[in-house]
């Protein structure tokens, strides 16, 4: 009876882990939907700000002056993870996509500067030899983001103007469909002179003639900062739907171990529970033969 009532407790603390896993599972699949949605209306910004610049580099070509990078070769590398754990190999796949990536873009470590969104990815670097000197933890509301965001930008500024740093480059996880993503790389500056040239030849969609009544210099410095603004808040969005579809994947597949080790317990509950009624019947049985013996 002992033993069963063992099994019993297991298979009890198993339904409810199961239970909680599939509340993990339902918030992570509505976490997906709501920052798919905010990808979606952060796609129609994007083209937004990019018709603006269009609009400008067609009204002054030539006349904004995009800077060029310097030759120092000093690389910020802003890398996101996640806040929470339970998320699969998630941070491992990030930091070993970035650390593979700024070898091969030859900069050397002691010219590498790194900042990285969600602590879990730390340790991860740290174990690789990577020094992390910049980390921002954020909240999982709207607020919450844009006010590190804007911290982030405060500190990108910092890294130009005092430490020379040439190079911005993010690295996030970028999800593809469902429960499945992929690593993604983005060179944040210098800003690609090339994509601005073809702004400016790229043909007017509108019949409307496009123009503007504000400083063009004022009005391609706020577009910039729009537009490094938005990089930088999708990306983080883009992380955490990677994250709950990895967070996803990985209750899905705990749920199925759970589901195969309640299925052993049940079987195992069920033999023992036999063999105790056999043992009883067998008691049953041969205390009646002692006593008809007896009674002979």
């Amino acid at each position: 009876m002992e033993q069963l009532e063992i099994l019993k407790r297991k298979i009890d603390n198993e339904k409810e882990l199961k239970s909680l896993v599939r509340t993990m599972k339902t918030l992570a699949f509505i976490s997906i939907r709501e920052y798919g949605q905010m990808v979606g209306s952060l796609n129609e910004y994007q083209k937004a700000i990019e018709m603006g610049l269009e609009v400008v580099m067609k009204n002054v070509p030539g006349d904004v002056i995009i800077v060029e990078p310097s030759k120092k070769n000093r690389l910020g590398a802003i890398i996101f993870g996640s806040e929470q754990g339970m998320c699969g190999k998630f941070n491992e796949i990030i930091a070993n996509f970035a650390i593979k990536n700024m070898d091969e873009f030859k900069v050397i470590r002691e010219n590498r500067t790194i900042m990285t969104l969600g602590d879990r990815v730390i340790s991860q670097l740290e174990d690789e030899g990577e020094i992390v000197e910049e980390r921002f933890s954020y909240l999982g509301n709207h607020a919450g983001i844009t006010q590190i965001m804007l911290q982030v930008l405060t500190k990108i500024e910092e890294w130009r103007t005092e430490q020379e740093i040439d190079r911005i480059v993010l690295f996030y996880n970028m999800p593809i469909s469902g429960s499945s993503y992929r690593p993604h790389v983005l060179h944040l500056l210098p800003l690609d002179k090339e994509w601005f040239q073809g702004l400016a030849k790229k043909k007017w969609v509108s019949r409307s003639i496009p123009t503007f009544t504000m400083d063009r210099y004022d009005l391609f410095s706020s577009l910039i900062r729009q537009y490094l603004f938005l990089s930088l808040y999708r990306a983080l969005i883009e992380s955490l739907a990677s994250e709950n579809a990895s967070r996803l994947a990985s209750m899905q597949k705990a749920e199925k171990n759970i589901e195969e080790r309640l299925s052993e317990l049940h079987i195992q509950y069920h033999s023992t529970r036999q063999d105790s009624i056999t043992m009883e019947l067998l008691d049953v049985v041969t205390g009646f033969e002692a006593l008809t013996n007896k009674k002979r």
